[in-house]
């Protein structure tokens, strides 16, 4: 089945309010009811509140980049997927590998973090991929099913088909170097082959299975040409409204 590309900007630790409403008015001029293809931006908390009345009503959807594992309580400088969601967010990003790498974020915490943002009414980005030094061990399989495994573990499958799974090689963030089509299509075609594997037809097919990693205009078309690549998380090219743009163009 036709599934709609999927394209999100994750702005990291980047742009403040001023900077980030400035971002978030051009990709409004540029981006504003696109009806072909899934927009979404994930600021910093703190420029949340400058970003989305500018967003409201276009629809860009924006996310928050990282939530507790609890709704509320005694965890200091932790985000809550329920106030994220009061302030207007749709989705919650899970699992991005520095989380993983420089949090010690666990698969644990990251099922945890699954529930806690679809309580909320958030619709959770799952973020796997392997190490430079797991590639080259061979074991990429093995590391994102591990991970798949324990993200999805519990989900019935109307739940797991409202997930995204975003597949970005640890090795190919903020590096410059990206996967190569063929490696990537590679990971995506055994992802989805896992989805095929445990739940019913309609999960792998309907589930839009994005590539992170050093993604830019210069190589998104080629990319989001492969069968089972259905858009990108996009990291530095996502700080301009014009790159951002370009990769959305490619989506065409």
């Amino acid at each position: 089945m036709a599934r709609i590309p999927f394209i999100a900007g994750n702005w990291k630790l980047n742009h403040g309010p001023r900077a980030a409403a400035e971002l978030a008015l051009g990709l409004r001029e540029q981006l504003a009811d696109r009806g072909d293809v899934t927009v979404a931006v994930f600021p910093t908390a703190l420029s949340m509140h400058s970003v989305l009345p500018i967003l409201e009503g276009t629809g860009i959807h924006v996310g928050v980049q990282d939530i507790a594992a609890k709704q509320s309580g005694a965890f200091t400088g932790s985000n809550s997927a329920e106030m994220a969601r009061e302030l207007g967010c749709s989705y919650a990003l899970i699992g991005h590998s520095e989380r993983r790498q420089l949090w010690g974020e666990t698969d644990a915490a990251v099922r945890a973090k699954i529930d806690t943002a679809r309580a909320a009414g958030l619709l959770p980005m799952v973020c796997i991929g392997e190490t430079l030094t797991e590639r080259e061990a061979g074991r990429v399989e093995e590391v994102v099913f591990r991970q798949l495994s324990a993200a999805f573990d519990g989900l019935e499958a109307d739940v797991a088909a409202t997930l995204t799974v975003a597949y970005e090689p640890v090795w190919a963030i903020g590096t410059g170097v990206t996967a190569s089509p063929d490696q990537a299509q590679e990971v995506h075609q055994s992802l989805r082959g896992w989805l095929a594997d445990h739940y019913p037809p309609f999960v792998s097919e309907q589930m839009r299975l994005l590539y992170g990693g050093s993604v830019k205009p210069t190589n998104a078309a080629e990319l989001l040409g492969c069968a089972d690549i259905d858009g990108a998380l996009v990291g530095g090219a996502s700080l301009k409204a014009e790159s951002f743009a370009g990769i959305i163009a490619a989506t065409r």
